[in-house]
């Protein structure tokens, strides 16, 4: 994200869709580290919801910038491809973290 981030700021010269998606791609990483000093169980499925949330936008934020053309197609599916799959990851560890909580 920092590196997509400093290219699109650059080389684009776009600043306003590039600040979202370097404050929410570089939030997901944060919430999962977070989530690694969890309190409980609870806490911790709670971060982890909150970096699948910032995942979501991060998303969105990569399509919009598609859309607007600052991304190619090669760059638009490689970036949206991770983002993609760190969110499904994410989505996984919530459902059997809370799976194992009510076991």
């Amino acid at each position: 994200m920092i590196k997509l981030y400093q290219y699109l700021k650059d080389e684009k010269k776009e600043y306003t869709l590039s600040k979202q998606l370097l404050r929410s791609g570089t939030s997901v990483g944060a919430m999962i580290r977070e989530s690694e000093q969890a309190e409980s169980n609870a806490d911790f499925i709670h971060k982890l919801a909150i970096a699948q949330k910032e995942a979501n936008e991060t998303e969105y934020w990569i399509e919009l910038l598609f859309q607007s053309e600052y991304l190619d197609k090669q760059q638009y599916e490689s970036v949206f491809c991770d983002i993609t799959e760190i969110r499904k990851l994410l989505t996984s560890i919530i459902k059997t973290s809370k799976q194992n909580k009510t076991n």
